[in-house]
């Protein structure tokens, strides 16, 4: 079950990745279209090119009627939700940045329960946001409120702060109670890429 979340947790940080950078692309392109068709039609015009003049034309009618201005806003929120499946990743990946210098610098025992009292502490936290943002979910629901662009109910944009905060809250329990039995906390390499060991010994 656990290894069911963490696959979804990964896909929906995937997903909202590549989504948002194939919309911020199409944007970029369609608005930079329009901008090069609208001065080659005076190119041309200039030019006296009228064949020039008339496909560029066309062209950019035809982008025109491609209405993106919905894309800044849906990137923003999409963002916003991989942030916030991105921080319960990090607590479970061990990615977040820690100042630890002093805790590493205890006995063992000392330093196990200082550890166990930031991560109840963090879960407290985030269980806490969690809930505070269910209220403002359900209370942003009973008043119908609709996003500028996309016009999607503005409660579904922040059902990510319960549902990410929710999430996290449960990864700090889970790395503590992993921190109980194995007296190991979840490192990242950042010196390690993803794949190339794999070739290496291929």
């Amino acid at each position: 079950m656990l290894r069911l979340l963490d696959r979804l947790e990964e896909a929906i940080i995937a997903f909202l990745i590549a989504a948002a950078t194939t919309v911020i692309f199409v944007a970029v392109v369609h608005r930079y279209g329009l901008s090069a068709t609208a001065k080659l039609v005076g190119q041309a015009n200039a030019m006296e090119w009228p064949a020039v003049a008339a496909s560029a034309r066309s062209v950019y009618r035809f982008l025109a009627g491609i209405h993106l201005t919905w894309a800044q806003e849906l990137c923003i929120y999409m963002f916003v939700w991989m942030a916030k499946f991105g921080a319960a990743y990090g607590v479970r990946t061990g990615i977040h940045v820690g100042v630890d210098v002093l805790i590493n610098a205890l006995d063992a025992r000392t330093r196990g329960a200082f550890v166990l009292l930031g991560l109840f502490a963090g879960a407290l936290f985030t269980g806490i946001v969690g809930s505070l943002g269910a209220t403002f979910v359900w209370e942003m629901a009973q008043t119908g409120q609709t996003s500028a662009d996309l016009e999607i109910p503005m409660w579904i944009v922040y059902l990510c702060v319960p549902i990410g905060s929710w999430l996290m809250s449960f990864r700090f329990l889970q790395v503590a109670v992993s921190f109980w039995q194995t007296g190991s906390l979840p490192k990242h390499d950042h010196g390690h890429v993803a794949g190339l060991d794999e070739e290496a010994k291929a």
